[in-house]
């Protein structure tokens, strides 16, 4: 790269001026930037009559860049679905001199090098500090031919396509087996598998610990949508007003009274032993011999038995919905026999470890583009650095 010419971005960007004419009726994009390269997204629409100030207009592959966040790779490629969407003043957008390949500048903003420099081209005090569109423009970057420039992208998005192709190869794996696992519990031609309510299976425990407001507390949580059980935040006691708090076991099982219908349900697994919860979280503890944990979490963790919860929910807001213990215990359940449930079991401990080997893959293969951006680029930025004062 170092045969590369030195290009100031002033000569290669052209900044785009484009005011917003709004029509009251007519609904708009909004446009928003996500750190770390992450792309350029919409943040929603809003209709024409709503939007109070001037705006300006963006156009599908320009280089668009939030002010405050450049600084934070806020900075990418206007999406061909964001044409004529709209912004504030402080996110310029530019278009591209006819040398510079758009797709390439794409891939270039990512680059570790690339937020170094949009850095450099910032100023203010803590919390105001934005890019300077002059300094931004006259920072330096290394600038290969039209044509090496296309190569190195066709290069790229090649190795893109091969991380997307293993991140979908892992996923479709362990969909798979988790289908393979829940075809033993919901399967309507299991042998030996019985409806059984809840109330024979789990038993409900009060809350056990009395709040002492000069104690730190480490709760627990319940991700919805299936994501099981959680470490949440710590607090005093002085920072809430419960007086009592339940504790939580490895192996109990656990749900926000009210985000249940929304698959917010789980055993709590053994980093989340000696937890707490408010009385918002019924805690139950679950009769080995007649279920085992796993049984129950992968039940309550698969979305065709969310509606079923939501149903049996009660309260007149969609969105304030709880499901009472006491409703929850008369729920029923398909419960296999035991010999059955030991091998799901099994099953169910290697999808885990299957995951935990994945997990491993999934960093490895996430860390391809960065550090190969990193390494293509690495000189991609010039030595010209405007001091702040």
């Amino acid at each position: 790269m170092s045969r590369w010419p030195m290009v100031s971005l002033g000569e290669l960007l052209r900044r785009s001026n484009e005011t917003a004419i709004l029509d009251f009726d007519t609904e708009y994009h909004e446009v928003t930037i996500r750190l770390w390269g992450k792309g350029v997204i919409s943040r929603g629409k809003v209709k024409g009559n709503d939007v109070g100030t001037s705006r300006q207009v963006v156009r599908a592959n320009q280089l668009i860049l939030s002010k405050i966040d450049a600084r934070n790779g806020a900075i990418g490629i206007v999406p061909p679905e964001l044409d004529g969407a709209i912004v504030s003043n402080d996110f310029p957008s530019f278009e591209f001199a006819e040398k510079l390949d758009s797709s390439f500048m794409g891939w270039l903003v990512r680059s570790t090098p690339f937020v170094e420099l949009c850095k450099a081209a910032s100023e203010g005090t803590t919390n105001r500090v934005r890019i300077k569109e002059d300094r931004f423009l006259t920072q330096q970057i290394q600038l290969p031919s039209l044509e090496k420039q296309q190569t190195i992208v066709a290069r790229l998005d090649q190795l893109a396509d091969k991380v997307r192709q293993v991140n979908e190869h892992l996923d479709a794996t362990e969909t798979d087996a988790e289908a393979l696992i829940r075809n033993y519990i919901f399967s309507p031609s299991g042998k030996g598998i019985t409806k059984r309510k809840m109330s024979e299976l789990v038993s409900l425990r009060q809350p056990d610990v009395a709040v002492d407001q000069l104690e730190n507390y480490q709760f627990a949580g319940v991700y919805s949508f299936g994501r099981g059980v959680f470490a949440s935040v710590n607090k005093a006691g002085s920072e809430f007003a419960y007086p009592r708090l339940s504790t939580v076991k490895t192996g109990d099982f656990i749900y926000p009274k009210l985000m249940a219908w929304e698959g917010a349900l789980g055993v709590v697994p053994e980093a989340c032993d000696g937890m707490v919860v408010s009385p918002e979280f019924p805690v139950f503890t679950i009769d080995t011999d007649a279920v085992l944990p796993e049984i129950i979490d992968i039940y309550f963790r698969t979305p065709s038995v969310w509606p079923e919860l939501a149903g049996i929910s009660g309260g007149t807001n969609v969105r304030r919905r709880r499901l009472q213990p006491s409703v929850f215990l008369n729920y029923e359940m398909p419960v296999p026999p035991m010999s059955t449930q030991l091998k799901i079991r099994e099953m169910h401990q290697r999808v885990q470890q299957l995951k935990t080997s994945h997990k491993a893959i999934r960093e490895a293969n996430q860390a391809l583009i960065p550090a190969t951006l990193e390494r293509l680029f690495s000189n991609a930025t010039g030595e010209h650095k405007t001091k702040c004062n």
